[in-house]
């Protein structure tokens, strides 16, 4: 079920930054030139009624590869679409979505909240779904989300969780002053970096690292090495379940839901269209997400495009 979008009015990962990312958003409406015009393609069209529908994705594989997915599941169900990847961040294919140079783009539903609304407090992932609707423009809506997540999660190795008796945050808050946490740069001043977990769990750590690889190799090597003793890991990351590491609880929702969903022209995309996506979403599960994430990255090597019909075929949504 698509969520009709009244008069009013994204997973932009600099929430310091969805002011400004809104203005350049908006400040496209209505322009005459089109960033990513690539001819009668990505005029878009009514899905299912001959024009192709345009998938894009974000400038990383995870969102390559559930375009893939959205992609694939459409032209199963007869409806024509191809894909427009790499894009660009949310500010970039938020424009494209609303110009016309796509008609489907996946994003997460917390920091598409953020992007639309800086100063919406809802964290449970079904208050966000709840809240997106009113807060999208006049055009734009979301599909039902998935149960899949990707969000920031605080990580430790086994050795240190048992040497803290560490399950949660609440736990790590304890003994806080005793840890070395690992995390990008603005984690330091974002509302859910430090001074979250400072506010919801009483935790100023020993010293802050910052770390310039998003939770990459970097970051996890400094985690196995104990320079770090917590390090702030995206959850569909395989390194995760690969080295058998520790993601703790965060009960009390310092780090708001990120459910994948379909972010879509309402004009374009038809009730057939919709099915289809809502097909993906109702399936895809986090550890799907890793999965599809270590055999895009790891050593299977394979195209998005390629683990994304490997998916669909195996959950039986497309041949």
């Amino acid at each position: 079920m698509i969520h009709k979008i009244p008069v009013t009015r994204r997973r932009a990962i600099a929430v310091a930054a969805a002011g400004l990312g809104l203005s350049l958003a908006l400040s496209g409406c209505g322009g005459s030139s089109n960033p990513l015009s690539t001819g009668s393609a990505a005029s878009g069209g009514s899905g299912g009624a001959g024009k192709e529908l345009v998938i894009g994705s974000a400038d990383f594989t995870e969102s390559q590869i559930i375009a893939e997915l959205y992609a694939g599941a459409l032209n199963g169900a007869g409806v024509k679409a191809t894909t427009k990847p790499n894009i660009g961040a949310r500010e970039v294919y938020y424009k494209a979505l609303q110009d016309g140079s796509i008609d489907v783009v996946p994003d997460y539903t917390g920091n598409l909240l953020l992007y639309v609304d800086s100063k919406a407090t809802q964290v449970s992932a079904s208050d966000i779904a709840a809240a997106l609707p009113d807060k999208l423009p006049k055009g734009l809506g979301i599909l039902d989300p998935a149960k899949a997540e990707d969000k920031d999660a605080m990580v430790v190795t086994k050795a240190t969780a048992a040497k803290y008796s560490l399950k949660s945050l609440d736990d790590m808050g304890k003994v806080c002053n005793e840890l070395v946490i690992g995390a990008p740069a603005t984690f330091e001043k974002r509302a859910y970096g430090l001074p979250g977990l400072k506010d919801k769990y009483n935790c100023v750590p020993k010293q802050f690292s910052a770390m310039s690889d998003g939770g990459g190799p970097v970051t996890l090597k400094a985690l196995l090495d104990n320079t770090i003793q917590v390090a702030d890991i995206f959850t569909t990351t395989p390194s995760i379940a690969d080295n058998g590491l520790v993601v703790l609880d965060d009960p009390k929702n310092n780090f708001i839901a990120q459910q994948v969903v379909p972010l879509v022209r309402t004009d374009t995309v038809s009730d057939k269209a919709k099915s289809a996506l809502n097909a993906v979403s109702k399936q895809l599960t986090t550890d799907d997400l890793v999965n599809l994430n270590r055999a895009v990255t790891g050593s299977q090597k394979q195209s998005p495009a390629d683990a994304a019909k490997a998916w669909l075929k195996e959950k039986g949504i497309a041949s």
